[in-house]
C-alpha cells in the first residue's frame, strides 16, 4: 500500500467570479499528472480521478476538465457535495460499524463542509456548504492574523449559513456518535491533546466543544508562521486552520455536539468502498 499527497489549495486560485485561474489549472494538471503516473509505475489495475468543491463551483469547470483531459488523458469526475457527504459517510459507517447506532458526520474540506446523519450505510440526510476552510480564508481574511473584527463577522455569517440544515438534521433526533473526519478535524484534535498520527490509525482521537472554543481564543491571535511551529500543524495549513476552527465550532454548537470522535477514514476510503463494493455485485 502507497499513500501520496500533494497540496493544491485551489480556492485560493480563484479569480474574483470564481473561475480557476490558469496558475491554478498548471497545478491542477502537474498533480493529475504525477498521480497517473506514479499509479502506473505502483501497477495500479484501476485509476479513479474525480474532484470536489473547488472544481464543482467554479463556473469554468468544464474548461478545466477539458484542459485537464487533454494534457494528461485524464478525465476527471466531479463528485456533487451531497455526494462527497454520502461517500464520506459510508466510510465512517464501515469504520464504526452498526453498533454505534446514528452517526452524525462533520467533514471540513478546503472548499466545503459535508455534514451527514443517519442509521444505515446511507445518510438519512446529506449536505453540502461552501464553508471550506480555504473558501473562507481566502474571502474574509486579509491580515495576519485576522482582526477581531473579521473573525466575528465570519462566526456570524457561518451561524447563518448552518441554521437550516442542522436544524433538519437535529429533527432526527441526537446522534449516538458524533465524528469528525478531515485533515482539519485531525489537527483540531492534535492541537487540543489528542495522539499524534503516529500513535496510529486506531488509537482514539476526540475534539471537545469547550477545548477548541479555547483553541480559537489563542490560535485566532497568532500569525499563520507562527501557527505552522505549533506541534501538529502543517505549514500549507496554517493560514486557514482558524477558519477551520470556527466551522467546527459553530457547527458542534449548532447540533448540540460536546464531543467529536475523529474517524480516519473519509472520503477517498468511501470512493474505494463504493467502488469494491459495485465490483462484487
Amino acid at each position: 500500500m502507497s499513500d501520496w499527497k500533494t497540496p493544491l489549495r485551489l480556492v485560493e486560485q480563484l479569480d474574483k467570479d470564481g473561475n480557476i485561474h490558469d496558475k491554478g489549472l498548471k497545478k491542477l494538471i502537474a498533480a493529475v499528472d504525477e498521480a497517473n503516473e506514479l499509479g502506473q509505475k505502483l501497477g495500479c489495475d484501476e485509476f479513479i480521478a474525480f474532484a470536489t468543491s473547488a472544481v464543482r463551483s467554479a463556473p469554468n469547470s468544464e474548461h478545466v476538465l477539458d484542459e485537464v483531459e487533454k494534457a494528461t488523458g485524464v478525465r476527471l469526475e466531479i463528485l456533487s457535495g451531497v455526494e462527497e457527504a454520502r461517500l464520506t459517510f459510508l466510510a465512517v459507517r464501515r469504520w464504526y460499524g452498526w453498533s454505534a447506532g446514528r452517526i452524525t458526520n462533520l467533514d471540513i474540506g478546503g472548499g466545503s463542509l459535508e455534514l451527514s446523519t443517519g442509521t444505515d450505510e446511507q445518510p438519512d440526510l446529506a449536505f453540502s456548504l461552501d464553508l471550506g476552510a480555504g473558501r473562507l480564508t481566502h474571502n474574509w481574511f486579509d491580515t495576519d492574523p485576522p482582526g477581531k473584527k473579521k473573525v466575528s463577522m465570519l462566526r456570524d455569517y457561518i451561524d447563518a449559513e448552518l441554521v437550516d440544515v442542522t436544524a433538519q438534521m437535529s429533527n432526527l433526533g441526537p446522534a449516538g456518535l458524533a465524528v469528525g473526519t478531515s485533515k482539519t478535524f485531525r489537527t483540531l484534535a492534535r492541537l487540543t491533546g489528542a495522539a499524534p498520527s503516529s500513535a496510529g490509525p486506531y488509537m482514539k482521537r476526540t475534539l471537545t466543544a469547550p477545548g477548541l472554543r479555547q483553541l480559537i481564543s489563542f490560535i485566532s491571535r497568532m500569525t499563520a508562521a507562527d501557527r505552522a511551529d505549533l506541534e501538529g500543524v502543517s505549514s500549507d495549513r496554517s493560514h486557514q486552520i482558524v477558519a477551520g476552527a470556527l466551522v467546527a465550532e459553530a457547527s458542534m454548537r449548532a447540533l448540540g455536539i460536546d464531543k467529536l470522535e475523529i474517524c480516519p477514514w473519509a472520503l477517498r476510503e468511501g470512493v474505494i468502498l463504493r467502488r469494491t463494493d459495485k465490483g462484487l455485485e
